[in-house]
């Protein structure tokens, strides 16, 4: 497997999982509870294995946990990797901050020479 598709910490792994939009609806289908591979495969329109390759993916990244309760193996939401991604995205707030104050400023400086033209 080339290394781009074998992230090795833990912060690639997760952004490598979220990087699918089908790994991404999955997430969002457990945000709702646990549910099986059968069920997960329903709105796709794709064979469970491919569904189950896609949830190794999750599983190696840590999002999800796999389960078992009799015959049913139910899948679940494991969000603390999602955590260290907006832990990560956090940072960069101070960047979005001021640039959105720079924006408030210019705007403002626009509305004041539109109001007082000389």
């Amino acid at each position: 497997m080339p290394a781009s598709t074998n992230p090795t910490d833990a912060l690639s792994a997760t952004f490598f999982a979220l990087a699918d939009p089908t790994r991404r609806a999955i997430l969002a289908r457990l945000a709702n509870g646990a549910a099986s591979v059968k069920e997960l495969t329903e709105p796709f329109d794709m064979s469970g294995p491919a569904v189950s390759k896609h949830l190794r993916v999750l599983e190696r990244a840590g999002l999800i946990q796999r389960g078992r309760e009799a015959q049913w193996r139910p899948c679940t939401l494991a969000a603390a990797p999602l955590k260290d991604v907006a832990d990560w995205a956090g940072e960069f707030r101070r960047f979005w901050d001021a640039s959105y104050s720079r924006l408030d400023t210019y705007l403002q400086q626009m509305k004041a020479a539109e109001e007082n033209p000389e």
